[in-house]
Parts: structure tokens; C-alpha cells; sequence
């Protein structure tokens, strides 16, 4: 028996058109969402606090909870099981377990920036306050917890600098075409 067998609910449910019907009616939760915006509906995300730009991929398994703002530019891939956090625990209360502490202070949030094209690595875990810079690969697993400089390749727990893409010359070549383009 082929799909195509199947009855009608099951047949809708075991096709990707279920997910895209759901992906339609998730994405005006989001605060702003460009167009070409794909990601699994059944993914985690803490909708009103996030900008997806165009042309964005999220892989399945994602996770992104940032209270004070996630700005993801255009072009930008990431591989499944990604997580960005932006936030921490106030472990600053005496008298109390951390779990009981309902209060946040101003520096346990900071927002997330993920420049214009970006390849988040499978399985990455970006931290608050962090910026991408265009261009940049983030290497599978690593934990992102300080900004990445533009066409910069960063990998490890935590992330540090592994090797520019290009040559600063090529870079201002590859740039110069982009802008080319864009008129």
C-alpha cells in the first residue's frame, strides 16, 4: 500500500502538506517573518520576541527562547537541534533555591543577533547578548557565548576563532558582487 492508498486524514498527516498548512498559520505569531521562512511548526520557539529575515532554514529539533529579542538577518541556515538562550537564572538570591526565584535582573537577558548569511552547524547552542557577523560558519556543537566577527569560522565548547573564510581581499570581492547584485 503507497501513500496514496491511504485515507484522506492519514494521507494529508503522513504528507509535508499538514506541516506547511501549520507553518502558514504559526508564522503571523512571530514578530516580524520575512518570506521563504521554513521551519518544522513543531519546533520551540518563543514567537513574539523573534525577526526572521528572508530565505531562512531552520532544521528540525530547534530551540530558540530569547526574552529580549532574536534578530536573524537574510540568507541564514541552521542545522537541526540548534538552541539559542538568552537569558540566565538570577542565582543571586540568598535564602532562596535558585528554582524559587521568580525575579529577573536586567543583565540575566540580553537579545541575539544573527547576521545576513549565516550556516549555524548542527547541534550549536548560541548564549544571550551574542552577535553573528555576516558570513560566518559556526562549526557543528559548539557553544557560541562572545560574538563572531564576519566570514569568521568559530567551532568548540565555547566557540573559539578557527580561520577566516577569505582572504580580506577576497572578502571585499565576494561583498562587492553581492551589492552587484542587490541593484
Amino acid at each position: 500500500m503507497n501513500y496514496k492508498q491511504l485515507p484522506g486524514k492519514i494521507w494529508l498527516l503522513s504528507t509535508g502538506v499538514f506541516r506547511r498548512l501549520l507553518r502558514m498559520l504559526i508564522k503571523p505569531l512571530f514578530y516580524k517573518c520575512g518570506s521563504n521562512v521554513r521551519f518544522n511548526p513543531y519546533d520551540q520557539f518563543l514567537y513574539d520576541s523573534i525577526t526572521f529575515g528572508d530565505d531562512i532554514f531552520v532544521g528540525k529539533g530547534a530551540c530558540f527562547f530569547v526574552s529580549k529579542g532574536l534578530t536573524v538577518g537574510n540568507k541564514v541556515m541552521f542545522g537541526p537541534n540548534v538552541t539559542i538562550r538568552g537569558g540566565n537564572h538570577n542565582t543571586s538570591v540568598l535564602g532562596k533555591y535558585m528554582a524559587d526565584v521568580k525575579i529577573k535582573r536586567q543583565e540575566d537577558d540580553a537579545p541575539v543577533e544573527i547576521e545576513d548569511d549565516v550556516w549555524v552547524g548542527t547541534g550549536v547552542i548560541i548564549l544571550k547578548g551574542v552577535t553573528i557577523g555576516r558570513g560566518a560558519i559556526i562549526a557543528a556543537g559548539a557553544v557560541v557565548n562572545r560574538n563572531v566577527e564576519p566570514y569568521s569560522i568559530v567551532g568548540g565548547v565555547p566557540a573559539k576563532h578557527i580561520c577566516f573564510r577569505w582572504t580580506a581581499d577576497l572578502i571585499s570581492k565576494h561583498e562587492n558582487i553581492l551589492y552587484l547584485k542587490k541593484r
